[in-house]
């Protein structure tokens, strides 16, 4: 495990117009997530499945919001978003795989959106 996965938050911050998400971490970084990226890349089963192959491309949630955060022990928080998705759980070392691999995460998602003919808007 590097340094960086070994980071802990210091700060979690959801900006007033719910669509970013801001968490700061103990190593000094500090990510700004939108709330669509972690919707389209929760870590639920109902996105990512129980195997790869049941990985789904989740459209239409450009104009997402959060409503809410919950801690869930002391390694995650869950993330209840306005469409009443809130199953997934979303770990410090997922928030920062989603920021270091940001190119693979949300460059996937929009090719794959491409490739099944769906939108960010629908």
């Amino acid at each position: 495990m590097s340094d960086a996965q070994k980071a802990w938050p210091v700060e979690i911050r959801l900006k007033s117009d719910k669509k970013t998400l801001t968490v700061g971490f103990d190593n000094g970084e500090t990510h700004d997530y939108s709330a669509e990226y972690l919707r389209v890349c929760s870590p639920s089963a109902e996105v990512q499945g129980h195997n790869p192959s049941q990985k789904r491309t989740i459209p239409g949630k450009s104009n997402v919001e959060i409503m809410g955060i919950d801690p869930v022990g002391n390694y995650a928080v869950r993330i209840h978003f306005d469409d009443m998705h809130s199953s997934g759980i979303f770990t410090w070392n997922y928030f920062l795989e989603l920021a270091h691999e940001k190119d693979k995460h949300w460059g996937g998602y929009l090719k794959e959106l491409g490739e099944k003919g769906l939108s960010r808007e629908r």
